[in-house]
């Protein structure tokens, strides 16, 4: 049997001028939700109304799906596609930060419900339509057997669209109780998942702008093309979604503004048009948003000779880094991956 020399990787020799750097901040800010004290929350939590209850964790809820369907199978679809050892890493242990964040969703779960009303999310999950529909989409996206420089650059595309966009509908409420001070230890692990989302819709759209600038000027006005329909067709689906979570709290615009927001974030990471007009976030949940600790230091229970003591934002020196090479300059993207 005839085999091509398999290579070791080679860290002192990157692929590129950013995935060892995406991979060292993954592994700085590695963080596991049970170090994060969850039951402080649970006077608050009885507190909150039957409609608050249910919002909070439904969002989470679709939240834990998407983020398996991530580590399930985005993740390896991609590292099964993209060349070069460091990537595939840097993409293996994003896929591994995914399950994490869907064990963190399971958790609150187990520390606010019955094991009945537990059952009852789950299968809530998997009969909500529009919840289904985005993820049948994704997924029919990830599987698709065109491999082609356009095929998968619509892969990491739809990865993205997750990662900067998708997710944040969900995240709009518990953002907006920790703005107001309520279920701030939660809150805590919101804030670390979404720094992590931030710096993964990041890597990956450089990904894509790669596979985009390397398609020809035929391929990539089909790509503009299908990428407008579909984040169109996905961003309907998502205003559905909206009205069943926060219709009961009067929410839906503003968690409807937020989404828009996330999405020009998303046109902005890779390269493209926005698709909607500037619009401000509510400043409540602007408020909840933090890239460190805001309540406790949630390391000190593993004692002095635990290393990773913060979690730090990717910063300004970082982002200058990444752009040595011959990107385009996105120091825009820098405030939205800390948040600042």
């Amino acid at each position: 049997m005839s085999h091509t020399p398999f290579s070791a990787t080679n860290w002192s020799e990157p692929e590129d001028a950013f995935s060892a750097t995406f991979y060292e901040k993954y592994t700085s800010q590695l963080w596991f939700p049970d170090e994060i004290p969850l039951t402080n929350d649970a006077l608050v939590w009885n507190a909150l109304s039957d409609e608050e209850r249910w919002t909070y964790i439904h969002a989470s809820a679709g939240l834990n799906a998407l983020d398996t369907l991530q580590g399930e199978v985005g993740m390896p679809a991609l590292r099964g596609l993209i060349g070069g050892h460091i990537r595939k890493a840097t993409l293996q242990f994003q896929g591994m930060m995914e399950d994490i964040h869907a064990r963190s969703y399971s958790l609150m779960n187990k520390t606010f419900l019955s094991a009945g009303e537990e059952r009852e999310v789950f299968e809530w999950v998997r009969t909500q339509p529009h919840l289904q529909f985005k993820i049948a989409f994704i997924q029919d996206v990830f599987g698709d057997p065109d491999v082609s420089r356009l095929g998968l650059w619509k892969k990491l595309t739809v990865s993205c669209m997750l990662e900067t966009a998708l997710f944040y509908s969900g995240f709009f409420y518990p953002l907006y109780l920790a703005g107001q001070g309520r279920m701030v230890a939660a809150g805590e692990i919101f804030n670390l998942i979404i720094l992590d989302e931030a710096l993964h819709g990041v890597y990956v759209a450089l990904l894509a702008q790669e596979q985009f600038d390397g398609l020809n000027d035929a391929e990539q006005v089909y790509a503009r093309a299908w990428y407008g329909q579909t984040l169109q067709t996905l961003y309907r689906n998502e205003l559905a979604y909206t009205d069943v979570l926060y219709a009961p709290l009067n929410l839906t615009g503003d968690v409807k503004r937020f989404i828009r927001f996330n999405f020009n974030v998303l046109a902005d990471n890779l390269a493209l048009d926005r698709p909607f007009p500037d619009e401000e976030i509510h400043p409540v949940v602007q408020n909840g948003i933090r890239a460190g600790g805001t309540t406790h230091d949630f390391f000190s229970a593993k004692g002095s000779s635990y290393a990773k003591i913060g979690v730090e934002p990717l910063t300004d020196a970082d982002v200058d880094a990444l752009w040595a090479g011959d990107f385009p300059d996105l120091s825009r993207h820098a405030g939205r991956v800390s948040h600042d």
